[in-house]
């Protein structure tokens, strides 16, 4: 089957992730939906990856906004097609009210390029090095106001980050999976979600009493 077949079919799998998360509480949910490095791919597969993303956006979002879901795109928009950026522009207006779960989509996003213009910002707004502190950087990333991922899921049994919220990441729990993405359910999720339940979080230090 023509490698698109495989990302139509992911669309539902992240109609099941979010819907899942979305009654389990969870408050914020990012799905790296197209890299920076996807642009490397054949044109014929790009072209209708983006006609796929403008699609399934314009065809959920309304969903999402009955059950409170606030969108939120992070990455660059330089180079993505004007119709998508309009379409995502007029998701993230119709439930920026929203106060439930925060789904960021990851659309045109790099980890090395999110610090690459945290840095510039910083640059053009004159900032005294001596105030630059983590707090400084993380406000300056596409995340700004958002809490860093406790749980970080690769599916396909890929064990790399892949330049995904690399600043974020620095304490995330990672969890791999030989589940395919179009193949991920509910019952993945919450297998994922338990072995994370049992892992004990040190930041660092020393094992919580």
């Amino acid at each position: 089957m023509p490698r698109i077949s495989g990302h139509s079919q992911g669309r539902y799998a992240v109609r099941r992730t979010v819907e899942a998360c979305r009654e389990l509480g969870v408050g914020y949910l990012t799905l790296y939906t197209f890299s920076v490095e996807n642009w490397r791919r054949p044109r014929e597969e790009v072209e209708a990856l983006m006609s796929l993303i403008e699609v399934v956006a314009r065809e959920e979002t309304e969903d999402l906004h009955r059950n409170n879901v606030r969108v939120n795109v992070i990455g660059r928009r330089e180079g993505l097609p004007q119709s998508l950026l309009e379409e995502l522009d007029r998701d993230m207006a119709l439930t920026r009210e929203n106060s439930g779960m925060v789904l960021n989509l990851a659309i045109n996003y790099g980890g090395r390029a999110e610090i690459v213009d945290a840095v510039k910002h910083l640059v053009a707004t004159a900032k005294n090095p001596d105030e630059i502190d983590e707090e400084t950087i993380s406000n300056a990333l596409y995340t700004r106001g958002q809490p860093d991922p406790d749980l970080l899921i690769r599916t396909a049994g890929e064990q790399r980050l892949s330049n995904f919220l690399l600043w974020q990441m620095a304490y995330s729990e990672i969890y791999v999976t030989d589940v395919l993405w179009p193949d991920f359910t509910k019952a993945d999720l919450y297998e994922a979600i338990l072995d994370y339940q049992r892992r004990v979080r040190k930041f660092g230090g020393l094992k919580p009493n």
